[in-house]
């Protein structure tokens, strides 16, 4: 059987989560000004693999709240 989470043990992973979607949304920002620094300079193929990597951060932050979901439901 699993055991819930302590209060405590909860607030850690919480902030531990926090932490890690700053650094994507971070992440995000600065992939956005590079790719339109380089589309706007002539460059039309870091387009995809861009908008690519950005779906990607977003997947990971959706996991990462529907991870925070499952764990209040418990």
């Amino acid at each position: 059987m699993k055991r819930p989470f302590a209060r405590q043990q909860r607030m850690t992973v919480i902030n531990g989560m926090l932490c890690v979607v700053l650094t994507i949304v971070v992440l995000q920002l600065w992939l956005l000004t590079a790719t339109m620094n380089a589309y706007l300079g002539g460059d039309e193929t870091v387009i995809w693999p861009a908008a690519a990597a950005s779906t990607v951060c977003l997947l990971l932050n959706a996991g990462l709240l529907r991870y925070l979901y499952r764990m209040e439901r418990s």
